[in-house]
């Protein structure tokens, strides 16, 4: 009877134990799985936002050619008469909102940049996905107030007449 009650002891000793071991073992899994989950989410954040930039980049590039080409057209020109003028302020103002737009892009990829790097060190992985969650929402309002600075620009370009 002694060694029942002795088998009983060490079998409840035991198996709780294990069953706790199991249970810490499933949660790392768990959380290994979550960590790389996030991890794959940043890095499609990162490349969403490389090629997001890689556009507007593009479309800065064309922008600053048309300007560029009325520069060009204004300045083969004979002397300036006061609607030239006008024209060259204008051409002027838009190369300052070409430059604006251009540094506010730059300004903009080193902000996500470092957010991308403090989302990658944060712990709590419940707060990592949050702030994941916040910054692809702010990549997508930026990606949007981007193009429509440059559809006004384009606009704006359109606008000036060609000498």
């Amino acid at each position: 009877m002694r060694s029942v009650a002795m088998v009983f002891v060490v079998i409840f000793l035991l198996v709780p134990a294990d069953f706790l071991l199991a249970a810490d073992q499933t949660e790392e899994i768990q959380q290994e799985q979550t960590r790389a989950r996030q991890q794959e989410q940043l890095n499609q954040a990162n490349r969403r936002e490389q090629l997001e930039q890689f556009k507007r980049d593009q479309q800065l590039n064309q922008a600053q050619q048309h300007l560029d080409q009325v520069k060009q057209q204004t300045v083969n020109q004979p002397p300036l008469q006061p609607q030239q003028q006008q024209q060259q302020q204008q051409i002027n103002q838009m190369q300052q909102r070409l430059d604006q737009l251009k540094n506010e892009q730059q300004i903009n990829r080193v902000q996500t940049e470092l957010e991308i790097n403090r989302i990658q060190r944060e712990q709590n992985l419940p707060k990592q996905d949050i702030q994941l969650r916040q910054l692809q929402m702010e990549q997508q309002i930026n990606q949007l107030q981007d193009q429509q600075r440059k559809f006004q620009i384009q606009q704006d370009l359109n606008r000036i007449p060609k000498p």
